[in-house]
Parts: C-alpha cells; sequence; structure tokens
C-alpha cells in the first residue's frame, strides 16, 4: 500500500531532519500527520488529545525511550511500528510483534509497514 488516505498518524521522533523527512512521505501519501512529538510527554499529550489511527516512534525520544508511549498506544488498541538506529534483536520485548524498522529506512519499505497496520484499523 502506497497511499495512506485518511489515515491520522502520530510521528514522535527527536531528529528535526528525519522528522521532516518522515512527515513529506506520509503527506505525499495522503495521511494527516499528529506531531511530530520529539518526547514521549509530547507523544503521550498528541495520542489523549486526538486519537490516532497508527503511529511511528523512535526508539530513542531524546534521552528516554518510546516504551510509556508505546504501552499507552497498545492499551487504547492503536497499532505503531518503531524506527531505531540500534541494530541487533527488537527493543521492545514486551511489544515483540511490532515491527522495528532500522534506520535510515526506506520510505518504500515505512509505507508498506504502515500499509499492513492500516488494514487491522
Amino acid at each position: 500500500m502506497d497511499r495512506l488516505d485518511g489515515f491520522r498518524i502520530l510521528v514522535a521522533e527527536d531528529e528535526p531532519l528525519v522528522a521532516m523527512l518522515l512527515e513529506d512521505v506520509l503527506l505525499d501519501a495522503g495521511a494527516t500527520i499528529l506531531g511530530p512529538a520529539s518526547t514521549v510527554s509530547e507523544g503521550l499529550a498528541l495520542a489523549a488529545a486526538s486519537r490516532p489511527d497508527v503511529a511511528v516512534l523512535d526508539f530513542n525520544l531524546s534521552g528516554e525511550t518510546c516504551l510509556p508511549l508505546a504501552d499507552a498506544l497498545a492499551a487504547a488498541g492503536v497499532p505503531f511500528l518503531v524506527a531505531t538506529g540500534y541494530g541487533g534483536d527488537s527493543p521492545m520485548p514486551r511489544h515483540a510483534g511490532v515491527e522495528v524498522l532500522q534506520k535510515p529506512y526506506d520510505p518504500a519499505a515505512l509505507l508498506a509497514a504502515l500499509g499492513k497496520l492500516t488494514i487491522r484499523v
């Protein structure tokens, strides 16, 4: 799927350049962007104020992990994926089924992963 028309996507990314590139890809695909949030607390506030359909979470947000935000999204039934520059095993064992994209990721891979999530919404 390369179109995300009508989907509201929470973007939690603390690197401004990555956030802008991500925003461009998602907007070009027709999505509405919530954020970007550069901290967990900003992400939590955005998610509470305007329930997203799906989310893209940077694993490390301004020095803290995205786990509190991931937990809140999971509890609300909002599917998400995680982007990380850390290699190796999934950084989120309690969210083992969540797709993890290694940075730098290909925009087509991002859209494909989000396409899988939006099928469930």
